[in-house]
């Protein structure tokens, strides 16, 4: 294949955190370990919103939903590293690479829109509780995540698309796990100007816009809970968004942290070691962090596997 006008390339080489060769059966089995608790604690969500018709409601509904794109977020990256560690080999094609950049900004992305879609789901709820029903029926709900779904995916074939323009010299080795649209965009011998513009306004859109969705929601809902004036009504109040107000934090704080810390070490080893937090510790704790306190989801899960061993 060949990108850009007149540079032919193979693939590119994907460095380790580590070259020492004592270390890659650690670093194996702990990068397996976290993807395989990902797949399943992500799945037993989906298992548990889609067996129980009680818990076939708008926020369940967001849930599997993240559930899925959680799978998918750490599918993209983490079985291509293990591949590598287990062959010894560092390569990836050219075309695995492009693919990597676009399903991976698909499912970054999509994660931020389900999180706002959540956040405004929580916000209804709790500001306007006997409306709920009506504002957040099953055909708002889908139309939300089609919408999500459409804009993330036109968003990341823009990104691919603009990586394909680009001419690559010599060096081709991306210090990242995977192929990050940063550190290919650094890597092109050709003109990026367009490329980081487009990149940064995508950034600013798709990262700002539902941020600050997540900010207004949440200042509408503390303001309401601040209106109850019984304890344990702001209590109750309170308890239905923890789950996802401890999920919208670790993904943002993460996130922060990949880029600040790459920008006060301006080492890209560095910031792949930081964004291990959200490309695969994140997935891999939201479902503990939506099950633990969560009576429905633990019931349904219950008895499902009840009736598996029943019959």
């Amino acid at each position: 294949m060949q990108p850009g006008n007149d540079t032919w390339i193979s693939g590119f080489l994907l460095l380790r955190f580590s070259e020492e060769p004592e270390v890659q059966p650690l670093i194996f089995g702990l990068f397996l370990s976290m993807y395989l608790l990902t797949v399943f604690g992500n799945l037993l969500i989906i298992l548990a919103v889609s067996s129980d018709a009680n818990l076939h409601t708008p926020m369940y509904f967001f849930l599997s939903n993240l559930s899925f794109v959680d799978i998918c977020f750490t599918s993209t990256t983490i079985p291509k590293m293990l591949w590598n560690i287990q062959t010894q080999n560092k390569a990836i094609t050219y075309e695995g690479c492009i693919t990597q950049i676009y399903f991976f900004t698909l499912s970054a992305v999509l994660d931020i829109f389900l999180l706002t879609v959540m956040a405004y789901d929580r916000f209804v709820a709790i500001c306007h509780p006997l409306h709920y029903t009506v504002i957040m029926n099953p055909r708002l709900c889908a139309l939300l995540v089609l919408m999500s779904w459409i804009i993330c995916l036109l968003n990341s074939l823009l990104q691919s698309l603009m990586v394909l323009r680009l001419s690559f010299c010599t060096n081709l080795k991306i210090p990242h796990f995977f192929c990050e649209l940063n550190q290919m965009i650094q890597l092109a011998c050709s003109d990026t100007f367009l490329n980081n513009m487009v990149m940064y306004f995508a950034a600013v859109l798709m990262g700002g816009g539902p941020f600050t969705g997540v900010l207004y929601s949440y200042s509408k809902i503390v303001s309401c809970i601040r209106g109850i004036s019984s304890l344990q009504g702001k209590y109750k109040a309170f308890s239905t968004c923890a789950s996802h107000l401890s999920v919208v934090s670790l993904f943002y704080c993460t996130m922060l942290g990949v880029y600040l810390s790459s920008a006060g070490t301006h080492s890209s080893r560095s910031s792949a070691t930081a964004s291990v937090m959200y490309t695969v510790v994140t997935p891999m704790l939201n479902p503990f962090i939506y099950s633990l306190r969560n009576k429905d989801i633990k019931r349904a899960l219950k008895a499902f596997f009840v009736k598996q061993t029943t019959e």
